[in-house]
């Protein structure tokens, strides 16, 4: 066993909701701890599913995913060359740090961020080097391009944040890129993208065609509604992207996920459903925090970043009546997913009578 892996603690998994239930006695337990969708995944998903030939189970799936790589290409205006797919982008994660870290090399961030990055550095014997981030909790590109040095082989970029919900300009990702050496790799994780106001003017999607060293990365798991299926993609310079095919698993998306992710892919209308109602629900968070003068970050994604007094009571009285925030991110601040109009009434006045 190699020495970076012998002190790993485990990833604690979210509970079943239903057994998270049963052990609180409880009927319903609503999980807005893992920034999942309300709204559940398009009836498309399930249609295109159902018609699948299961015949076909006994056959390895398309190493290729050349229906699905067609259609991402062609949304995303990208050469289907630059595409590797990956079962979620949690196994993105173990292969860009796999192939691009050695042992003694640095990885760095911008802290408060995934914990993921860090937990795959670890793995491959790299350090990580966390910069916090400003204030506001806006990233400090300053601080960040000047802790680039020589031994930094990777730097990863997460907007909007997780789990601070921050979205930052293409203008000032473009301007640290262009402070970053070539031979270290910048890692853009856009899995929050579609719920950002005006996504399209700030995804870094075109950046690996001008940069070699910049990586996109997005997922179905979100907007989506595909958690369950595990699907994901990253875009690479037309140099790293051959590399990154060889790294990959052979058949690491089977068949069922691709039929699922096409589906999803094709009904923009849900996405945009999904989209909008976030949008309407999370203005309606910002505002009840501000009438309330609760501390929170700006938010561009399905999920809101607050400070709260003894935050973890507050999530353990949350809980107790069926609805489970993310704690441990940072002492006194919870994450909040952005659930249905319903919830986020019931959780509000919850919180109000906490606090009286």
């Amino acid at each position: 066993m190699k020495a970076s892996v012998q002190n790993l603690q485990p990833y604690v998994p979210e509970k079943p909701l239903a057994t998270l239930a049963q052990e609180l006695g409880l009927d319903r337990v609503v999980r807005l701890s893992a920034n999942e969708n309300p709204y559940g995944t398009s009836p498309a998903v399930a249609a295109a599913v159902k018609a699948w030939d299961f015949t076909q189970s006994n056959r390895y799936p398309d190493a290729d995913a050349a229906a699905l790589r067609t259609a991402v290409a062609k949304r995303e205006h990208v050469d289907e060359d630059q595409l590797v797919f990956s079962v979620g982008l949690d196994e993105m994660i173990v292969m860009v740090s796999r192939t691009f870290l050695t042992p003694g090399d640095q990885v760095v961030v911008s802290a408060p961020t995934f914990a993921e990055y860090g937990l795959h550095a670890e793995i491959e014997g790299a350090q990580l080097v966390s910069v916090p981030t400003l204030a506001n909790d806006h990233v400090d590109f300053s601080a960040l391009a000047a802790a680039v040095t020589p031994p930094v082989k990777m730097v990863w970029l997460c907007n909007p944040n997780n789990p601070t919900g921050t979205v930052e300009s293409l203008t000032d990702i473009e301007a640290f890129i262009q402070q970053v050496p070539s031979e270290t790799v910048v890692l853009i994780d856009e899995a929050y993208l579609d719920f950002a106001p005006n996504a399209a003017a700030i995804t870094a999607m075109q950046l690996p065609g001008k940069y070699p060293n910049v990586v996109v990365m997005r997922t179905f798991s979100k907007a989506y509604g595909l958690a369950n299926f595990r699907s994901g993609y990253a875009v690479f310079s037309k140099e790293y992207a051959p590399t990154m095919q060889a790294v990959r698993l052979p058949y690491n998306v089977n068949s069922l996920t691709q039929v699922a992710t096409l589906a999803a892919l094709n009904d923009q209308d849900f996405v945009h459903a999904t989209v909008q109602k976030n949008a309407v629900e999370r203005a309606k968070w910002q505002t009840f925090f501000d009438d309330n003068q609760i501390q929170y970050d700006e938010s561009g994604a399905n999920f809101i970043f607050f400070k709260y007094p003894k935050a973890d009571q507050l999530a353990t009285y949350l809980l107790q009546h069926g609805y489970a925030l993310r704690t441990g991110l940072r002492p006194d601040w919870l994450r909040l997913t952005i659930g249905t109009a319903e919830d986020n009434a019931a959780i509000q006045q919850l919180i109000l009578a906490y606090r009286s």
